[in-house]
């Protein structure tokens, strides 16, 4: 069952992106997913289709609304989706081990078709695969429709990542029952977000799963650990090291972009420039476009075509004396292509963008800000503005304190020396979000 969304759920959507773009730019927290920029603009093209699933076998768990509560409504049950992959297994009598995918902000569709590690491994380990969905993503939705599940804040709040561990444990013990598999290990695996699940999962359910692989994942980037800065250095250190004048030009871009819009018909010149899809009213909706991108071709800057080489070559590469503005649109269109408008466009609404809203202003608090020192305007994250921002949006306040309490992360070394063990850290040094990853 596909979840359309409604004209209610539109118009919140609408509101909250109206907000957070008209907002402080500390109030935007990137995503975490491992599938990258595609899910941003077009979730339908990474719907798996028969040919990606010929191996999969489908199956929904009656799962509990809330684990952690005994009224009745925390009963209610919904079908959860997961996917096995029996192929390659030996089996429960052979004690092969199960290799459990962890989903994260998104239907589990998309991964299916780009996370190849574990039908790469499962051969040599005779593994059966098994990929579970997060709960309020896909078709792993509570109250009936995606719409009903994010209305208000007494049917959001069963939506976090403790009830989204709690889950994946049901359905492994579940699984393990069903095919009479007590003996074969677990190992979860995920990447990003699902990557922090996988290190918390293992920490908190140490009895169901033997191991884990968190790939990608900034566990330190809560609660003042890791500085703010941090994810932003990073994008300042990649787009440097591809070229010197590729950052110099865009680390004086954002002042020429304010000294043009404060001219008389300057933000029309702009529109024109950068070919907007509808007149700016302001200089703050292109900057944030251009931060996006290149904080986007940062985060996924993987081979064969490397993004931010690809933003550099069109910003190096622009007409020989060429302003500062002409070369930042020539980035533009290299990375984008110049087919259609692409600047201050319409929201495209997705379950991903509506989930990931709420987790951020509810427990998902990462304090990314912009120092003096990166190739950005400065603008520390402002905790009291983010709050209030949130508060405006859901009517509850975030928790910046939840992670660390129920998870950990400080003093993360020794913690994991005499408690956590069969763990497996592991970051791409280009990733902005290996700033807040364990990578020793």
């Amino acid at each position: 069952m596909e979840h359309a969304l409604s004209f209610q759920c539109l118009l919140l959507i609408s509101f909250i992106f109206s907000f957070y773009l008209t907002a402080t730019q500390s109030s935007i927290i990137p995503r975490l997913s491992p599938i990258g920029d595609l899910t941003l603009h077009d979730s339908a093209a990474l719907t798996a289709d028969d040919t990606d699933t010929r191996d999969l076998k489908t199956f929904y768990f009656k799962q509990t609304l809330d684990h952690f509560n005994y009224r009745p409504d925390s009963y209610t049950t919904f079908p959860q989706r997961y996917l096995i992959n029996f192929k390659y297994w030996g089996g429960a009598n052979s004690s092969a081990p199960i290799f459990a995918y962890l989903g994260a902000e998104e239907p589990i569709d998309g991964d299916l078709k780009v996370i190849g590690f574990l039908d790469d491994n499962a051969p040599s380990f005779k593994a059966l695969i098994v990929y579970i969905e997060h709960r309020y993503y896909g078709k792993s939705v509570p109250f009936g429709s995606f719409e009903a599940a994010l209305k208000n804040a007494k049917t959001r709040g069963y939506f976090n990542s403790a009830q989204a561990i709690a889950d994946y444990a049901a359905i492994l013990i579940h699984i393990k029952k069903k095919l009479r598999a007590h003996k074969s290990p677990v190992i979860v695996i995920g990447g990003s977000y699902g990557g922090m699940l996988a290190s918390w999962f293992r920490l908190k359910y140490p009895h169901v799963a033997l191991g884990a692989l968190a790939s990608s994942a900034p566990i330190l980037y809560f609660d003042n650990i890791t500085p703010s800065n941090g994810y932003y250095s990073v994008v300042t250190r990649d787009f440097r090291e591809a070229s010197e004048t590729c950052y110099e030009t865009i680390l004086k871009s954002w002042s020429e972009i304010d000294r043009v819009a404060s001219e008389p018909d300057g933000l029309s010149i702009l529109s024109q420039k950068f070919n907007t899809c509808r007149p700016l009213n302001s200089s703050s909706k292109l900057k944030a476009y251009l931060d996006t991108m290149y904080a986007t071709a940062a985060q996924y800057n993987r081979p064969p075509r490397y993004p931010v080489n690809v933003v550099c070559g069109g910003i190096d590469g622009a007409t020989f004396g060429s302003d500062t503005l002409s070369k930042i649109h020539a980035g533009v269109v290299a990375y984008r292509g110049n087919a259609t408008c692409k600047v201050n466009g319409p929201t495209n609404v997705t379950e991903t963008s509506i989930g990931w809203t709420w987790q951020k202003c509810s427990e998902m608090v990462i304090p990314i800000g912009r120092a003096n020192d990166t190739m950005f305007e400065p603008n520390p994250f402002d905790l009291k503005s983010f709050v209030r921002n949130c508060k405006m949006i859901y009517g509850v306040a975030p928790r910046p304190h939840w992670v660390t309490n129920y998870y950990g992360g400080h003093d993360i070394k020794l913690v994991l020396r005499r408690f956590g063990s069969n763990i497996i850290f592991s970051n791409g040094l280009r990733d902005p979000y290996s700033s807040g990853g364990l990578t020793t």
